[in-house]
């Protein structure tokens, strides 16, 4: 009889710490992340447009792009207060933006004049056949090593050309050799 009792004791200790180490599992499984999440999860930001007064349908406003950098500051005006007028009649037509002054367009095309154009080939950890390939079709081209995650790799680019023109007929000659080059793009 004393044996039965023991056995009894021992199943209902076993239940027992079987019940505490399920429960313990699940406190690791489930509170541990929660306590130890490194960034909290993050909702996205809501937007919320009241419509105007009159009722009228929203009309997005273009958004300004940002102006060349000037040489010599010009005097400064002082904005108008709009007129109550125009507050309350929506806009016919978006804004146009000014034309640029004779200095800016100079400006522009003198850094067109001595821009240099590439052709992004490709990144490769081992460029030797790419290249091998370009001097054999005679397309001028450097290298630039670039350090990524997975270890350093060559980056080939076709160029410099004088002109755009020159860029484009290298750009149709790099995809008849296989390839699948970036566009022409200006040396930065």
């Amino acid at each position: 009889m004393a044996e039965s009792q023991d056995v009894n004791t021992l199943k209902r200790r076993g239940r027992r710490r079987l019940v505490g180490s399920i429960a313990l599992v699940l406190v690791a499984v489930i509170v541990l992340p929660w306590i130890f999440d490194p960034q909290p999860r993050q909702t996205a930001p809501v937007s919320v447009r009241i419509p105007n007064e009159d009722e009228s349908a929203f009309k997005p406003k273009a958004v300004p792009k940002p102006a060349p950098p000037r040489e010599a500051p010009k005097a400064e005006a002082k904005p108008e207060a709009p007129a109550p007028e125009a507050e309350t009649k929506p806009a016919a037509a978006p804004e146009s933006k000014p034309a640029p002054t004779d200095a800016e367009r100079a400006r522009a095309e003198a850094a067109l004049a001595n821009a240099q154009f590439i052709v992004p080939v490709g990144a490769y950890a081992e460029p030797q056949g790419v290249i091998a390939k370009l001097k054999a079709a005679k397309i001028p081209y450097y290298t630039e090593p670039v350090a990524t995650a997975q270890g350093t790799v060559t980056r080939v680019r076709a160029g410099p050309f004088p002109n755009r023109d020159t860029a484009e007929r290298a750009l149709k000659q790099i995809k008849a050799l296989g390839f699948k080059p970036g566009s022409v793009t200006t040396r930065s």
